[in-house]
């Protein structure tokens, strides 16, 4: 992951053709995962059946190693008070939840298992109770610091109570690996979105990968806020909007601030980043939930455009973000 060094110029489509979801792109599937969903999006009809079946093994090889909601993943078998051998995925995996902990000053942070487990958000979203009657706990987050990776000889040494979520970063590294092997196979561009996170690779079609934006990437198509063109890169959108629910009769989300390790205050209930990697993206647009009101300058200063949308539908853009509306429903 590079380290804020994406300057990727995000640009406006409206009121033509070139608005429409699919543009020059011919070819697109969609289909359910992790209580979300996955596009891959491709010129050619001809090579859609293995883009797909690529991101679906991608897919399933990332939930094999890295699910913290099954027992049996990799992840969750990993033993506590010793260095444990692991694969190059769940190796790669670490790494980039580590290195997005380490460039937002561990705003973004994999150690918040169990502050997540508080608010009851223990299983996947797709089977998540609406209202938990029990009352929220309030777990510390032990930090990311705190997490020893030897990448030279695929490692790790977790301590005894540490327990990790790689939900922060996983969706949007499967976009960008997934991307790249996608278009090493094909030998074609393509896109991938998991879940409303953008990751591309290969050359784009004419007038770039057209991008439709809200609160729910399931509707954006049909109602979007902002349609935006990247030429590569990634651009990713986290939001409070949908992945929330109620504990003890107090409304919670999924998006921890690891520094009270409950959820992140609602400031913004959706931002929008576009950036080197989808990656990059997500890690900047998770960090600005975090941040609330500091989140404009903070972009600002990283040069990352983006898109904010406050809980009372107020519309901020920074950077290079075009945007033709101030206000949405």
């Amino acid at each position: 992951m590079s380290e804020w060094c994406g300057r990727r110029r995000a640009t406006g489509r409206c009121g033509n053709k070139t608005c429409q979801w699919v543009s020059a792109v011919t070819a697109r599937a969609e289909f359910s995962v992790w209580g979300t969903s996955a596009v891959v999006v491709v010129g050619d009809p001809l090579l859609l059946r293995e883009a797909t079946a690529t991101l679906r093994a991608e897919l399933a090889a990332f939930d094999d190693a890295c699910s913290w909601f099954r027992d049996d993943s990799e992840l969750s078998r990993l033993p506590r008070g010793r260095a444990a051998r692991i694969s190059p995925l769940l190796a790669d995996a670490l790494d980039v939840a580590l290195r997005a902990a380490q460039v937002t000053d561990g705003l973004v942070d994999p150690t918040v298992a169990d502050a997540l487990r508080g608010q009851a958000y223990d299983r996947d979203f797709a089977v998540q109770p609406g209202n938990d009657p029990r009352p929220a706990e309030t777990h510390a987050v032990p930090g990311w610091h705190r997490v020893a990776l030897d990448l030279d000889r695929d490692e790790v040494l977790l301590p005894p109570g540490v327990n990790l979520d790689l939900g922060a970063t996983g969706k949007a590294l499967v976009a960008d690996r997934a991307a790249a092997l996608i278009a090493e196979v094909i030998g074609s561009g393509v896109l991938v979105s998991i879940g409303g996170d953008y990751g591309t690779a290969g050359q784009p079609p004419k007038g770039g990968w057209q991008i439709a934006i809200s609160d729910d990437h399931r509707t954006a198509e049909r109602a979007p806020w902002a349609r935006v063109a990247i030429t590569g890169g990634g651009l990713a959108t986290s939001s409070i909007a949908r992945r929330r629910w109620h504990r003890g009769g107090r409304a919670v989300h999924h998006v921890i601030d690891p520094r009270t390790g409950r959820s992140a205050t609602e400031v913004w209930r959706t931002v929008s980043v576009a950036a080197e990697s989808c990656v990059d993206a997500n890690t900047a647009s998770t960090a600005a939930l975090v941040l609330g009101g500091q989140a404009p300058a903070w972009l600002a200063d990283r040069h990352l455009p983006a898109l904010l949308v406050a809980v009372d539908g107020a519309v901020l853009t920074v950077g290079d973000w075009p945007v033709r509306d101030r206000v949405v429903a």
